[in-house]
């Protein structure tokens, strides 16, 4: 298999494109200065507070589900709900920054496939992160629209629907994505080839997602969108 055999990439953006656990802590510094928490404590506590609100809540725009998990946050921490801080938690979304490698990697590639997002996002959300990554992409999915949160196959099902009608099939798509969780498991029952972007390689645990038992399969696996783009160049000699 070769990446070049592909006709279209589509991209998780949080986690992947977007460095969502460096935008995370940020946001919540306020509150990890009044728990006492770190911001890795932080972090590992948000993946499974995320899944379980969306699962409870699969039409709930993104930002207003990060101000429930602000909340849950807070109760499991023992600290006061503050209704401003978790309002700023879920606005903040669009102010999380790209990975460094993202722009240009997404640049290269829009010469050479037709670029898809498949976000756990709100389209307003989406805007301000689409700003910072500077390329145009020809499809963008959110999870407003399609009234899921991945890893729901709906959200897959609802991708490979709208593809299918723009003339793109099943076997010309890669799903590229960092959370297998989130990404890899769906795209394996459905049958979509798959590049696992290993963005906590150099880290212990999961981090912001949580870990499938088992792990699912993937086709490729790089440790940026930058390498990825580089095996591309390499096919092309």
């Amino acid at each position: 298999m070769q990446l070049s055999q592909f006709k279209a990439l589509s991209f998780d953006c949080y986690g992947t494109l977007i460095d969502w656990e460096t935008g995370i802590s940020e946001a919540l510094r306020p509150l990890a200065e009044r728990s006492g928490k770190s911001p890795e404590q932080l972090i590992e506590a948000f993946g499974p507070i995320e899944h379980d609100l969306e699962e409870m809540h699969p039409g709930m725009r993104y930002s207003e589900l990060l101000e429930k998990v602000h909340e849950r946050l807070c109760d499991d921490l023992g600290v006061e709900r503050d209704e401003r801080e978790a309002a700023r938690f879920g606005e903040s979304v669009g102010d999380w920054p790209p990975f460094p490698d993202s722009a240009e990697a997404l640049s290269y590639l829009k010469g050479y496939f037709r670029l898809i997002i498949l976000s756990n996002v709100d389209r307003r959300s989406f805007a301000g992160s689409n700003r910072r990554l500077g390329v145009e992409f020809d499809f963008i999915f959110t999870a407003e629209e399609i009234g899921s949160y991945k890893p729901s196959l709906r959200n897959f099902e609802y991708l490979l629907e709208r593809l299918g009608e723009a003339g793109i099939g099943k076997g010309d798509l890669l799903h590229v994505a960092q959370s297998l969780f989130h990404d890899h498991v769906p795209a394996n029952r459905l049958g979509i080839a798959s590049a696992w972007i290993d963005r906590r390689h150099d880290k212990p645990g999961s981090g912001a997602t949580v870990l499938p038992d088992p792990l699912p399969h993937y086709d490729f696996r790089f440790t940026s969108l930058g390498e990825l783009a580089a095996a591309h160049r390499a096919e092309q000699g």
